[in-house]
């Protein structure tokens, strides 16, 4: 009865129907695939002009393993946990892959998934069908044999007649009992192929994978800040020396004979040299402020509070010092929130809260404003807070409803 439960069950013809369904629609999108990674890889050379091609490919390979995840869901009721979207990196104008899809693990997985899905199909329903066919084959032979060519089924030279026949009906019924046990077995060898190509990775793996995306993000947001610092030396206090230079040049020139004329150049390069120590001077503390080395987070924010257009009301509670790292990266993302408070968000007032529960507790930042809302947390600036957030092993949150308020809490690690 058990065995003749499982031939009518569910579960059984959805399995059957999973395995078809599945090779005929993998053959589809493996082909797509490979004509799109084709071309893209030969329009290369002409002006990368298959970089969309291959993006274009390679989302199709995630799209697929989508699919493949709802698919084992529907036939199966198998749950195969997809990639945190997070970690996953992005494309530009929505088809150029960015140098970080090539080192995304999720992207080769899903690719080598989508590569081996008709081989695996194929050696998963040969024998699948295999068993169904000639079960059904044998169970039906009493009624259609003496209609064959040659009076009946050969095996080789032995003809099955008489009782042959019913022994052989026998066995096609065994061989139909048996069937969806294979069916089902044959899934679940399924559903842990794609498990261990679609599915996220084991706890100690996730982890790895998860230090590896940070690792990758916060490269990405030093090699920003480093450039970000060369283009304010470059388009600030490097123009200013310069302006200086030129004007003591001038100056040089006319002491001699028109000294009025030198004293006002020299005036002058000294307000120049004035400004270029006062950007010099402001691009040190947005990098790394002497104040917070020497004197911790409550002088140093209390300084960015001082010079916010924007009215701060500043609380600062960190009885015991964390290490530097988190103390960087927490003056950090006060002082880029500040800027874009008094940037883009239109407040009259903000409020920063920072909470410190000593090793190895956390640092609890909380910075709000009343302005207009609506900051994207998927913005380059906001994104870049969260970058910074994540190489200490913090996390970030952002709640900005469109007509505020903005609500920003980071909590950082202090062991």
């Amino acid at each position: 009865m058990f065995l003749i439960g499982d031939l009518t069950s569910a579960r059984t013809w959805l399995a059957l129907v999973s395995q078809l369904v599945d090779l005929l629609f993998g053959w589809a999108v493996v082909t797509a695939v490979f004509v799109l990674l084709t071309v893209g890889i030969s329009l290369l050379p002409l002006a990368l002009a298959g970089l969309p091609v291959i993006g274009l490919g390679l989302r199709v390979a995630t799209w697929y393993g989508a699919y493949e995840r709802a698919r084992f869901r529907f036939f199966l009721g198998a749950d195969i946990h997809k990639w945190p979207a997070a970690d996953r990196a992005g494309y530009r104008w929505w088809l150029i892959p960015r140098r970080r899809v090539y080192r995304d693990k999720a992207t080769w997985r899903e690719l080598g998934y989508l590569l081996a899905r008709v081989p695996v199909s194929c050696l998963l329903m040969t024998p699948t069908y295999f068993l169904w066919t000639a079960g059904l084959v044998l169970l039906a032979l009493p009624f259609y044999n003496a209609q064959l060519p040659g009076g009946g089924a050969h095996f080789g030279s032995f003809l099955l007649h008489g009782s042959y026949t019913t022994y052989a009906s026998a066995a096609g019924a065994v061989l139909l009992l048996l069937a969806p046990q294979l069916t089902k077995g044959m899934a679940r060898i399924d559903a842990a192929f794609a498990h261990a190509l679609l599915g996220r990775p084991t706890d100690l793996a996730a982890r790895v994978t998860e230090l590896e995306t940070v690792r990758d993000r916060v490269v990405d947001a030093a090699e920003a800040e480093r450039r970000r610092i060369e283009r304010d030396l470059h388009d600030g206090a490097q123009q200013r020396l310069v302006a200086l230079a030129m004007e003591l040049g001038r100056a040089k020139a006319k002491f001699g004979d028109d000294v009025d004329a030198a004293a006002e150049l020299v005036d002058r390069a000294h307000a120049e040299a004035k400004a270029a120590l006062t950007e010099i001077r402001d691009l040190v503390r947005g990098v790394h402020p002497p104040v917070l080395t020497d004197r911790g987070l409550d002088a140093a924010l209390s300084g960015l509070a001082a010079r916010c257009p924007v009215p701060v009301d500043m609380r600062v509670e960190v009885p015991v010092r964390p290490r530097s790292a988190v103390e960087a990266v927490a003056y950090f993302v006060v002082a880029e929130a500040l800027t874009n408070i008094a940037k883009h968000a239109r407040a009259s007032s903000a409020r920063v809260v920072v909470e410190g529960y000593g090793y190895p507790g956390t640092l609890n930042i909380m910075i709000s404003d009343d302005g207009i809302g609506g900051a994207d947390p998927a913005g380059a600036g906001l994104r870049g807070l969260a970058d910074r957030v994540a190489g200490v092993d913090g996390r970030l949150t952002v709640e900005s409803p469109s007509g505020g308020p903005t609500i920003i809490a980071v909590v950082l690690p202090c062991g």
